[in-house]
């Protein structure tokens, strides 16, 4: 949720008439938008994470810009029997969030009826040999000061004013965990939100698809969405490829306070819905745009290749995913449709998206079987036209300029080129670094810098100094 301070800005200078009408529909949005990131939020920290849900208010959602302007106005209410919490701003704009089991947090208005998750599995079989090694009895702890050092870094907070508030870290070497951390609350058992490392896991998804013939022999060819057939829609040539590169002519959707991903998210119950009706701005192909809409997309093309519902796509994604990398924490979450919430909304233990970062570090492969196509992982920390991203991954092949609209800096310049990783809002982050078999997965509740790189950095000179080299 971003909430702006400047949304009053563009009321300056419009008739007082018009402008106290738009501006009660404008704030009706936003305690909307409001109401429903609290509710799903504190659902998810309570239903699935196991944590606080004060703790996760104050550190996640009151810092966010503008909410200390309404704080006062706003009340939520966690119903454990219910299993639902409900949040309103002035006793009005109520949203209610309610836990499905196996099916994340479902964000309603009022009293509307919830689909049920009858039949939905809840657990995730186990691991095959070999596939889990990250299993351990008990908390690891770095064995060299040095590495002890770089831990220390990752969880010290240099700006009181801006705070990391790191929360887990995970180090996977040559396979192995060497060394993990957990803040007061969280262990390596409980399962944090990924925010946009979901995409990721849809990209992987999408290969595991391609692997078994379920969608285009080529994914530069149009995507299958039903919306999109007739000839004459300009969005009928947009490819799989496309919209897993960002690159579909989708709006570049992270901008005004009530955005196109805000607004599908927050206000669309059937997201997937909305994001194929969001007209392009640009030809398939030409620009890139970070696209939450696209991934929603491509989350949509999952659920219909596996039974069009939500039972199907979930038991799919068990199956040939978590399972086999002993992801038994993961939790996708779905709309009202059946559909993953694929931009944004999966919850896993830290080290469980280690592992998830090891399936591409091991080149799609995990205890013996190729989950991904062979040369996935490379195809997607390729890049994209002249960007820092690749496909579902950002990479460190750019290190000049920044992220349009943004302003955040493309890659890591401390880490080798070869680096590439998923990156999550609030500073989830799991990087990977092939020249040395390297999988590190950091989570937080930051609203500023992480200081990751730096971080990855000392560790890679820990692991360096602990062999004896330079």
């Amino acid at each position: 949720m971003r909430i702006a301070s400047r949304s009053l800005k563009w009321l300056i200078g419009v008739p007082v008439g018009l402008a106290l009408i738009v501006a009660g529909h404008h704030f009706a949005e936003l305690f909307r938008v409001t109401t429903g990131s609290v509710s799903r939020s504190l659902c998810a920290a309570v239903f699935i994470s196991g944590i606080d849900p004060e703790q996760v208010y104050e550190e996640e959602q009151l810092p966010e810009d503008g909410m200390h302007r309404i704080a006062w106005a706003l009340h939520y209410e966690v119903d454990l029997p219910r299993r639902e919490v409900r949040a309103t701003v002035l006793r009005a704009f109520g949203a209610r969030a309610v836990f499905r089991k196996g099916l994340g947090c479902l964000l309603v208005r009022g009293d509307e009826p919830v689909p049920d998750a009858d039949g939905v599995p809840t657990e995730i079989p186990s691991a095959p040999p070999g596939a889990n090694a990250l299993a351990e009895p008990g908390i690891v702890s770095p064995a060299s000061p040095a590495l002890i050092q770089a831990l220390d870094e990752a969880f010290a907070e240099p700006n009181p004013a801006r705070p990391r508030r790191t929360k887990a870290l995970v180090v996977v070497h040559d396979g192995q965990l060497i060394a993990e951390r957990y803040a007061p609350g969280y262990s390596p058992e409980t399962p944090v939100w990924g925010h946009s490392l979901t995409k990721s896991v849809i990209s992987a998804l999408i290969g595991i698809l391609a692997r078994d013939e379920k969608l285009p022999s080529q994914l530069s060819n149009p995507a299958p969405l039903a919306a999109w057939q007739a000839a004459n829609d300009p969005h009928h040539a947009i490819s799989v490829a496309q919209l897993l590169r960002m690159t579909s002519g989708l709006p570049f959707d992270e901008t005004e306070p009530i955005n196109p991903a805000i607004r599908m998210w927050f206000l669309e119950p059937d997201m997937a819905g909305f994001a194929a009706r969001t007209p392009i701005t640009n030809p398939p192909g030409a620009k890139w745009g970070y696209s939450n809409l696209g991934y929603l997309i491509l989350s949509r093309l999952v659920r219909d290749a596996e039974g069009g519902n939500a039972k199907d796509a979930d038991a799919f994604i068990r199956r040939e995913l978590f399972s086999p990398l002993g992801m038994r924490s993961a939790q996708m979450t779905y709309d009202v449709t059946g559909t993953p919430v694929g931009a944004s909304h999966m919850w896993a233990s830290a080290r469980d998206w280690a592992r998830f970062g090891q399936l591409y570090l091991d080149d799609g492969v995990a205890g013996g079987r190729r989950i991904l196509p062979e040369g996935w992982a490379r195809y997607s920390a390729s890049q994209t036209l002249d960007t820092g991203y690749g496909a579902g991954f950002w990479t460190n092949l750019v290190n000049e300029g920044s992220v349009p609209i943004w302003d955040a800096p493309w890659g890591m310049p401390e880490l080798p080129k070869d680096m590439f990783y998923a990156r999550g809002y609030l500073g989830q982050f799991i990087v990977i670094v092939p020249s040395e078999r390297l999988v590190v997965a950091r989570f937080g509740l930051t609203h500023g810098g992480s200081g990751i790189g730096a971080v990855i950095a000392h560790i890679i000179t820990a692991l360096h100094a602990s062999k004896g080299e330079p």
